[in-house]
């Protein structure tokens, strides 16, 4: 039934889960009025980056709007003098980045549609309500039996998926929801096998599974009617929500804080264990668990919105479990999930973390033990338990469920292997996400302690060391070059020796003959040009008083010559120092 639009060839289909940051880089005044230029940042890439320019007028009107969340947001009040002036221009861009901040890293707030629109209107300017009323519209063209009663306005978190209450026009009492939902970043199914899938979730009963009473689509979009429940969701029950409200009124920020008993933890947790269960031994993906999808029926948790995982939709946690690379697969992703699920049951809040360092007081220990083992910084670092080892712990083991429906859900073998091969994709791109994740956290870790206070003190100390050394080094380099240079022009007892065949300069002949011991008595001879300078140092030596016996090879009043002292040195060379 082909009741809508095909998308255009190359469409992207974004990941609505990606967070955005944003950071005021400038601001210019004009006439009137001052404008910030903010700079948005898609995921951890700097690439996907782009600017947009608001004035102080556009962030009011955002935090009116955000006014039904019930939240104090930081936005700086208005000033209606003196508001071009430098000094108030920069108080106010500081106080405007501290309500961007805010706003980007709540989990609801950031995934909400006005958020988006504010931060990325380029990809967020359509009117989703618009486009699904429209397709819904052509679909009752050939289905007369349906008619819109209203729309469902922003009860769910999905900017790309709306809601309507139908009606039978032969049974004008009872209601039903109509949900449309877009094509997600995950969607590898073929067209084909994507509309034989959504027709086959009526056929799928299960006593945890809320049934489908009519699903169809095509190639860009699915429509489910399920029956309206007027108590609502498993969220709506621990907020004390209404289930029309819109979903940031409802949730955002609860009037009371309570979670449920423990044998409501116990049951409606058991229950839903145990359909997570048949949907992996079915090999059927879901990774849509949280408790607004868990619908409410007496004592009975029914899941919720089998279609996501084969729309290609991103999880509501992808944010979480898209920090760990242990959680890597559907199945795993189910258990961390759940982990989410038991926390707000417990203690009638989200975590405000992920991973929970520890835990508050809980009704049990057992219910700690199943917490510490999906959200605890060593399950997200180690990995996730499965399924069935999470039925056997204490918390869940001895509860008894009295049911008579038997479960049925037939999948043909060509449908069950387009399944295996599209899970097979989901979690392919799950890890590379997790891996740029990992990779981008390591170098902003590293650049961190790099231009940490501790680090640059580090630095200065071996900087200085290393001036100290090569300083050190220098001057023994220095010393070394004078040394040799004196040693050149010194004392010619250290002079090296000349070769044989060049022959020997007269004055370090006559230092060679005359700086050794005569007649008992030590003299040096400094090298000299000056003839007249040795002539007079021969003659004061041979005056001297002389000791009863000469020294060997030395007359009295005669040095000792060159060959006494060096016979290897050839006889020219001493004759040479006696004419001297």
């Amino acid at each position: 039934m082909a009741f809508m639009e095909k998308p255009p060839a190359g469409k992207v289909l974004l990941d609505d889960t990606v967070p955005l940051t944003a950071a005021i880089e400038a601001s210019q005044s004009l006439q009137s009025h001052t404008e910030y230029i903010i700079r948005v940042q898609r995921g951890i890439s700097v690439e996907n980056s782009w600017q947009i320019v608001r004035r102080y007028s556009d962030f009011d009107l955002l935090n009116n709007s955000l006014q039904i969340a019930g939240l104090s947001l930081p936005l700086p009040p208005k000033k209606l003098i003196g508001n071009m002036d430098r000094e108030f221009i920069a108080e106010r861009q500081k106080g405007l980045q501290n309500y961007l901040n805010v706003i980007t890293t709540n989990h609801i707030l950031s995934n909400c549609e006005l958020v988006k629109k504010f931060l990325d209107p380029n990809n967020y300017s359509a009117n989703y309500t618009e486009i699904a009323l429209q397709q819904v519209s052509m679909f009752f063209r050939s289905e007369p039996k349906w008619e819109v009663v209203e729309p469902l306005k922003d009860i769910g978190w999905r900017i790309r998926k709306k809601y309507f209450l139908m009606k039978i026009k032969n049974q004008p009492k009872e209601r039903l929801v109509l949900s449309w939902a877009d094509l997600g970043p995950d969607k590898y199914l073929s067209d084909k096998d994507f509309q034989c899938l959504i027709k086959l979730l009526p056929s799928c009963l299960h006593p945890y599974i809320y049934r489908v009473t009519f699903a169809t689509a095509n190639e860009s979009s699915a429509l489910l009617i399920r029956m309206f429940n007027e108590k609502g969701t498993l969220k709506d029950l621990i907020y004390k929500a209404k289930p029309k409200d819109p979903f940031l009124r409802k949730y955002c920020n609860p009037k009371k804080i309570q979670g449920l008993e423990l044998q409501q933890i116990k049951t409606y947790g058991r229950q839903i264990l145990e359909v997570l269960k048949f949907l992996h031994d079915k090999g059927f993906p879901y990774g849509h668990l949280h408790a607004s999808n868990v619908m409410l029926e007496g004592d009975t948790c029914r899941l919720l919105d089998l279609e996501n995982s084969l729309l290609g939709l991103p999880s509501f946690y992808r944010s979480y479990f898209a920090q760990f690379r242990k959680i890597n697969t559907l199945e795993s992703v189910d258990v961390h999930c759940f982990g989410h699920l038991l926390y707000e049951m417990t203690y009638g809040r989200p975590p405000d973390s992920v991973p929970v360092d520890s835990f508050p007081p809980a009704p049990s220990m057992a219910v700690v033990a199943v917490l510490e083992s999906t959200l605890s910084c060593e399950a997200c670092k180690n990995g996730m338990p499965t399924v069935s080892r999470l039925l056997q712990m204490p918390l869940f083991s001895d509860v008894l469920l009295t049911t008579s429906e038997k479960p049925q859900f037939k999948i043909p073998t060509k449908l069950k292997e387009a399944l295996r091969i599209a899970k097979e994709c989901i979690e392919k791109r799950l890890i590379e996400e997790q891996k740029q994740i990992h990779q981008h956290r390591r170098l902003t870790r590293a650049q961190s302690h790099h231009g940490s206070e501790e680090e640059r003190k580090k630095r200065k100390i071996l900087a200085r060391k290393k001036s100290k050394r090569s300083a050190v080094e220098n001057s023994e380099e220095h010393s070394a070059k004078y040394s040799n240079s004196n040693n050149s022009a010194g004392s010619g007892a250290s002079s090296p020796l000349t070769s044989p065949s060049s022959p020997t300069p007269p004055s370090t002949a006559a230092a060679l003959g005359l700086g050794k011991r005569c007649k008992g008595r030590d003299f040096h001879i400094t090298s000299t040009s000056s003839a007249s300078t040795t002539s007079s140092s021969l003659a004061s030596c041979e005056h001297r008083g002389a000791p009863t016996a000469s020294a060997p090879g030395c007359e009295r009043g005669e040095p000792r010559g060159l060959t006494q002292l060096h016979p290897e040195l050839p006889e020219r060379n001493f004759e040479e120092s006696r004419n001297l």
